[in-house]
């Protein structure tokens, strides 16, 4: 009987581990300073604005998009993704892109993108009458 016990604690403590290190992992910072960023091997969310006098290039041979982003303090990096160009990348008004800094660019493994709202222009046509 003591020994199911002790197999029945090993088993606890083997999913107590597990779930304590997937939870470490998931637990993702934003960033918007991109000298940390540069810094940082960490999975991480960083924040910024595209640099549309730079454009944007689509390799459709590799799928791979790239552009590139500049912080708040106007430190830019070139970001490189593997996939097609998010529906309204060129009306973004901010980007974020999660993924780690290696080799001289941000490899993202996704990326948002915050348009102007409809509703803004509304708010503000209400406010002028």
């Amino acid at each position: 009987m003591n020994k199911k016990y002790i197999f029945g604690g090993f088993i606890i403590l083997v999913f107590m581990s597990l779930m304590g290190y997937l939870f470490t992992q998931t637990n993702v910072s934003y960033v918007s300073d991109f000298e940390v960023v540069k810094t940082t091997d960490k999975m991480i969310k960083a924040t910024g604005f595209w640099v549309k006098e730079k454009k944007y290039d689509i390799d459709q041979t590799n799928n791979i998009f790239s552009f590139y982003m500049k912080d708040e303090n106007g430190e830019e990096m070139k970001v490189m993704y593997k996939g097609t160009i998010p529906n309204n990348f060129e009306s973004a008004t901010s980007v974020v892109v999660t993924g780690k800094y290696q080799n001289n660019y941000f490899h993202a493994k996704d990326i948002l993108t915050k348009c102007p709202s409809k509703y803004e222009e509304e708010l503000g046509d209400r406010a002028q009458s």
